[in-house]
């Protein structure tokens, strides 16, 4: 469904009438109320805000370094003075907020097995409510394990690892290792055993926390090729006893050893205190383009990056409430806690299948976490946000013509009010607070990172949630933390200028056909330098070539991705050097573009467009839309089973008839086109290896899944 349609002018002036008396008669007063509060706190209203410059370059070069306008002269390091490690910072907060929640966790009161129309059977869950541990409890929790691992034989500087889902648990375990000077190691859950070894092995770890269900299903198949682990500790409070494992190898409780570091003989141990310049965590990327690495993060580095995000989400305090799903191994959500901690907020836990009432384990009738907890900050991946778009859009779709039409008005007229820097509250109240309640029906800031996200899925999140959406720019080796955009700056396309933690430049790639002096605006390489630009690989010399430290001893990471700044300061992404394939005919084809601009197409739920430089046209490998697939194969009577429509070769060339018109609307170049795919009945998910926990493409896994599909494409059979 198009929303920029052509509607009947009538109803569109007497929708336009109905909505400005309303807007006249209910909010004047309190729009010029807050108006006249801006103007005394010399804001200027929001379109004055968003229009403003947000960076400039301090050289007045078009390279730069370019620093946010506040931090032209020094950039910003640490939220307070005197907080320069991550246990002070929690235990600033426990200061500030003893009583305050802290860390909430939904109790299960039901699990049953549902068996579904295909004869599969899924585990659904009915939850309760969110049981709390203040502040207080959360310190003293962490302070407890941190003693009692130290009794365990932990040591400060010895590596640690957290093998583990988000939970609770999982923060107030890396808390612990924090306040023992315990360096960290993260690694996702759905790592498979090979990484996960490598992982363990390259960081020679002694102890590792992890979940009764990780354990059972990952650790133990693998514990015999890491000689060096002695102790697992399992977050779970059941069972108890642990039978049938290596000798060697001793396997604890968290409450366990928290009882153990309870003890007066114990606590009287003491614990060296970090320095700002210790390494806190050691964080394991998802290994999107080979083996993972691990990026060795200080405190000061991880302290320097969230004084740096803060400072772009407003009023943000003790009032708010955050919702943590995503992968506490992924900096993102980690780095989103800690600004949460910082600032007294709650923070409420979820998981990707509890997070909606929709959502696959709950069931049918029961409450999901974004309608209990109602949080006001959430963080979400693009692919997260475009599922939530194409689900709403289906539903909008459905409708009967008149609701259809109610809910383009007003989709249209609030992105022209929002282009105004005005609000709609007559829209969000009537049309848009049932989508509103999809995540809780008061969250206030979203914050989308790991990856681009479109500007078709940024519109619908900003009208639809009724909120802001400030989509960001950084990496693992940045802690995160680079660009975010302002929250009163509606533009899509764009991560927003330099945080006051970061500064960035733009590095000529010639190959490429990128200069920081292009016009109309300065293009290269980005150069992310500053206090959050973490320490380097573990034990990998040969790819710490990526950083570099200046003349004036400033740490400088090149990111490998190219983008252009905008004249008021802004940053947008246009492409990657590694995602660059040239064509035998001398065309470079940018496939992080393609893939953008094709996933917006309803019938694509993700795509890997592929090129090799032996070849003169570009393929792809599709993941379908099942509900648009299957009402295609019905209009063109193709029939079958899922997997026998997508290994069907008439139903690849209509949805690349599809696919061919979706690119030209999007102005893709001839070139840039695939010319055959090959569609996946299966969908492609963090457990499949072929994404990452940030739903990133995974290209090198995807090309020896499909490398039968690709010589059949090419030719080759």
């Amino acid at each position: 469904m198009k929303l920029k349609e052509d509607l009947n002018p009538v109803l569109l002036l007497l929708f336009q009438v109905t909505v400005w008396l309303y807007s006249i008669l209910a909010f004047l007063p309190s729009y010029l109320f807050s108006s006249v509060s801006e103007s005394d706190a010399g804001l200027g209203s929001e379109q004055e805000r968003a229009q403003r410059l947000k960076a400039q370059s301090v050289t007045g070069r078009p390279a730069g370094p370019y620093r946010a306008m506040s931090t032209t002269k020094r950039l910003v390091s640490s939220l307070h003075p005197g907080v320069d490690t991550l246990d002070k910072v929690f235990e600033d907060a426990s200061r500030r907020f003893p009583d305050r929640d802290c860390l909430g966790t939904r109790e299960v009161v039901m699990e049953e097995d549902e068996r579904q129309s295909n004869g599969k059977v899924f585990k659904k869950v009915i939850l309760g409510q969110y049981r709390w541990l203040s502040y207080a409890e959360t310190h003293s929790a962490a302070a407890r394990f941190g003693n009692g691992l130290a009794v365990l034989g932990q040591r400060a500087h010895n590596n640690i690892a957290i093998f583990c889902e988000t939970r609770a648990e999982w923060v107030i375990a890396a808390q612990a290792c924090f306040m023992q000077n315990f360096p960290l190691v993260t690694l996702y859950s759905t790592l498979g055993g090979p990484a996960i070894t490598h992982g363990l092995n390259e960081t020679e770890v002694s102890h590792i926390i992890t979940s009764r269900e990780l354990l059972e299903t990952r650790l133990k198949f693998i514990l015999l090729e890491v000689p060096r682990l002695q102790h697992i500790i399992v977050v779970d409070d059941t069972p108890t006893k642990w039978p049938g494992y290596p000798r060697g190898i001793s396997v604890h409780n968290m409450a366990t050893v928290q009882e153990l570091g309870t003890k007066p003989e114990n606590v009287s141990r003491g614990c060296k205190q970090p320095m700002p310049s210790d390494i806190a965590v050691i964080m394991y990327t998802s290994g999107s383009t080979g083996v993972p690495k691990g990026v060795m993060i200080s405190h000061s580095n991880i302290i320097a990056g969230i004084t740096g995000m803060a400072e772009r989400i407003p009023n943000l305090g003790e009032n708010d409430t955050y919702i943590g799903y995503l992968p506490l191994a992924h900096v993102l959500e980690l780095s989103a806690e800690l600004v949460c901690v910082a600032h007294g907020c709650r923070i409420g836990y979820s998981s990707p299948q509890t997070l909606a009432d929709q959502s696959t384990k709950i069931k049918t009738g029961s409450k999901g976490d974004t309608s209990v907890l109602q949080p006001t900050l959430m963080a979400a991946v693009p692919e997260i946000m475009d599922r939530i778009y194409k689900n709403v859009m289906t539903k909008v779709e459905e409708m009967s013509s008149a609701q259809r039409t109610l809910f383009t008005l007003a989709y249209n007229y609030k992105l022209e009010q929002l282009s105004k820097g005005r609000s709609t509250p007559l829209c969000d109240n009537l049309v848009f607070k049932k989508v509103r309640s999809l995540l809780g029906g008061k969250t206030r800031v979203l914050l989308s990172g790991g990856a681009p996200l479109s500007a078709a899925t940024q519109r619908f999140m900003n009208v639809c949630f009724c909120c802001p959406v400030g989509q960001g720019y950084g990496l693992t080796e940045t802690c995160g933390a680079g660009t975010i955009s302002e929250m009163w700056d509606y533009s899509t396309g764009r991560v927003g200028g330099p945080l006051i933690c970061s500064e960035i430049k733009l590095k000529d790639w010639v190959e490429g056909g990128y200069h920081s002096t292009d016009t109309p605006t300065p293009r290269g390489e980005i150069l992310i330098g500053g206090p959050n630009v973490t320490m380097g690989y573990y034990k990998n010399e040969a790819k710490n070539q990526d950083f570099f430290v200046d003349d004036n001893g400033q740490r400088w990471f090149c990111t490998g991705d190219i983008g252009e700044v905008h004249p008021d300061g802004c940053l947008k992404i246009i492409d990657r050097k590694k995602d660059l394939v040239k064509l035998q005919a001398g065309e470079y084809v940018s496939l992080g573009k393609v893939e953008a601009m094709l996933k917006n197409c309803p019938l694509i739920d993700n795509i890997c467009a592929y090129a090799n430089s032996d070849e003169m046209y570009v393929i792809g490998f599709v993941v379908p839309n099942q509900k648009h697939l299957l009402s295609l194969a019905e209009q063109y009577r193709i029939r079958g089973s899922w997997e026998e429509l997508c290994n069907n070769a008439a139903m690849e060339e209509v949805v690349l008839q599809v696919i061919t018109e979706a690119a030209l609307s999007a102005q893709l170049e001839r070139f840039e086109i695939p010319r055959k795919i090959r569609l996946s009945p299966d969908p492609w998910t963090p457990e499949t290896g072929l994404v990452t926990e940030a739903f990133k493409l995974k290209r090198q896994q995807l090309k020896s899944k499909y490398q039968d599909d690709i010589e059949r494409m090419y030719g080759g059979k």
